[in-house]
């Protein structure tokens, strides 16, 4: 049944019931599933077209900064995010009556609509003290929205049994790719915004900057590998009581750059490499010196292909087939007990930092899911990297040799001229 159909508060069997029951059932209703409010003012946004950007068009608009270009990313800021909000809620809206009732996807669809109410009555902004009011309430609304990531993949799982597992995946698939959207344009424009307002700025562009908002205009890929390896190696250093952690070795072309958001290529690539280091610890336990992880750089005229080789054995037969899924397979229940334990994360992947380390955020949430137990199995970073990795037209593939190990190609558009891979509700229904 979805949203759109009629429904009864009470079943007839329970007419009759006791009043305190009655009262209690009517309760558990309340809190569980959404306040359904009018639709016209979300019909009226979810007709309006999202319109993408590509990281070249980011960096260019940013790059030469002045009052006015700050004005009209807030308004492009103000009139997108209130639109890729709509085409959510009416995504969900159509997901069967019993799954978005889940506590859990109750919660997100109300988190969503607060801000949709919230952004949707923001006043077109005119000065630079109408920017910095809006950009408060961007991130108050950033803020809030650090506990969606587990709260959804809770509550898909947990519902697993209520809808097709395929559609369910699609929704999550789709429903990530839009949230990472929103906060990629909402930082880009705090960042603007944070620029604009520093000692010393300057309009005209500097060759010396080589961040434009979020964006790394020249992202070298040897030095992220470095880096994220470095991490990931901490990280996983007590893993395995008795077992060292492997060397990790790269090559081919390392002064390839590209422009690219940090944190997502940060975040995709910690993620590989740290279930690479994971999978050699384990399959070598008690060796002096495990064989290294290797990581090729290929550099092509629109590309950049980073390929990460383990010998950790190669991953289970009976896990190969899930591998990009978010609510199949048989450690469901194992995920859901450990998504428990990591209440917060953002879906932007900045945070990914030594704590106490330079310009590391206080009590950021991703602490909590980059410092977990490398035995608190989470289910979620192979199918987020893939999301990570196709959300500026890259793409990822794993190739697993049972016994041996398994080679991870990540793909990069190099030119930064792609636009976000989006999904809009519009064409949902057109399929």
């Amino acid at each position: 049944m979805s949203l759109h159909s009629g429904s009864r508060p009470f079943l007839p069997e329970f007419r009759h019931a006791a009043p305190t029951f009655q009262r209690a059932l009517a309760t558990s209703r309340q809190l569980q599933a959404p306040r359904w409010r009018p639709a016209s003012a979300l019909d009226q946004w979810v007709e309006r077209p999202i319109r993408p950007m590509s990281l070249r068009q980011l960096f260019f608009f940013g790059r030469t900064l002045t009052e006015d270009r700050l004005i009209s990313s807030a308004n492009y800021v103000r009139n997108e995010l209130p639109t890729r909000i709509a085409h959510r809620l009416r995504d969900m809206q159509k997901l069967p009556y019993a799954v978005v009732t889940n506590p859990h996807l109750s919660y997100v669809y109300e988190l969503y609509y607060k801000a949709f109410e919230s952004f949707r009555k923001l006043p077109n902004v005119k000065t630079l003290e109408d920017n910095d009011a809006m950009c408060k309430i961007i991130s108050e609304n950033l803020k809030e929205h650090l506990s969606v990531i587990p709260r959804m993949v809770t509550g898909v799982l947990e519902c697993h049994n209520l809808m097709s597992a395929d559609d369910m995946d699609a929704f999550v698939n789709r429903s990530l790719r839009a949230r990472i959207s929103r906060r990629v344009i909402a930082e880009q424009h705090l960042a603007l915004t944070e620029t604009y307002n520093s000692p010393g700025h300057s309009p005209h562009p500097s060759s010396e900057h080589d961040f434009v908002g979020e964006v790394l205009l020249r992202c070298n890929a040897q030095d992220i590998v470095r880096d994220c390896g470095q991490f990931a190696q901490r990280v996983c250093r007590d893993y395995v009581q008795g077992s060292k952690v492997p060397e990790i070795n790269i090559r081919g072309h390392v002064t390839a750059t590209f422009p690219y958001v940090l944190s997502h290529l940060e975040y995709t690539i910690g993620e590989l490499l740290r279930n690479s280091i994971q999978a050699v610890m384990e399959h070598y336990k008690g060796w002096d010196q495990p064989p290294p992880i290797e990581v090729l750089i290929c550099e092509a005229p629109s590309q950049v292909v980073i390929r990460i080789s383990d010998q950790g054995g190669g991953i289970p037969r009976d896990i190969l087939p899930y591998l990009w899924s978010f609510n199949k397979g048989p450690r469901s229940q194992e995920r859901l007990a450990s998504l428990g334990q990591v209440p917060a994360l953002a879906a932007t992947m900045q945070e990914l930092k030594i704590p106490g380390g330079p310009d590391t955020p206080r009590g950021s949430s991703l602490n909590q899911l980059s410092f977990r137990d490398p035995k608190l199995r989470l289910g979620m970073g192979l199918p987020m990297s893939k999301i990570y990795a196709e959300y500026w037209a890259g793409g990822l593939e794993l190739h697993s040799l049972e016994g041996y190990g398994v080679d991870a190609f990540l793909q990069i558009s190099k030119l930064g001229n792609q636009n976000e891979q989006l999904t809009s509700r519009a064409s949902i229904d057109a399929v």
